[in-house]
């Protein structure tokens, strides 16, 4: 029905995708855990050492860091959802369930992790925003003490 080499190549090169987007997702996997080992060091006397000028620095980087895990893992979950589909919904219309249930596995295994990445990403970033912000007020000097 809906044959043309165009669909072809379109086909071809989403099938191509799926093995990246996979590598990708459990590499926004890996920053995330690597980011929470990070964030723990700066909960517990990391932060409070820092100088201004480093604070500055240091936390608009891993706050960014935070939010690009937050914004691109649940594109790659998405992304490794919606690629297996296709082919698994035409093994079901050959009535191969077998090729259909690796498909749904992959789509729904893509989904959790990137679903899971983007919220330590998210968590951590809203964490970072607070610590970063008290320890700036507290480095500081009170314009009312003087008065």
């Amino acid at each position: 029905m809906f044959s043309s080499l165009s669909l072809d190549v379109l086909h071809t090169l989403s099938g191509l995708l799926l093995e990246p987007v996979v590598w990708a997702l459990l590499a926004m996997l890996a920053v995330a855990v690597f980011e929470c080992g990070l964030a723990l060091g700066e909960r517990f006397g990391g932060i409070a050492r820092m100088s201004r000028a480093a604070l500055l620095a240091t936390g608009r980087r891993r706050i960014e860091r935070a939010d690009f895990v937050t914004r691109l893992s649940p594109m790659l979950g998405l992304m490794g959802t919606l690629i297996p589909l296709g082919p698994g919904l035409a093994a079901l219309g050959e009535g191969d369930l077998q090729v259909l249930t690796t498909a749904m596995i992959t789509a729904f295994d893509t989904t959790v992790i990137g679903l899971l990445a983007g919220m330590i990403g998210f968590v951590l970033g809203r964490l970072r925003r607070r610590w970063y912000d008290r320890a700036l007020l507290a480095l500081t000097p009170s314009t009312d003490a003087g008065e």
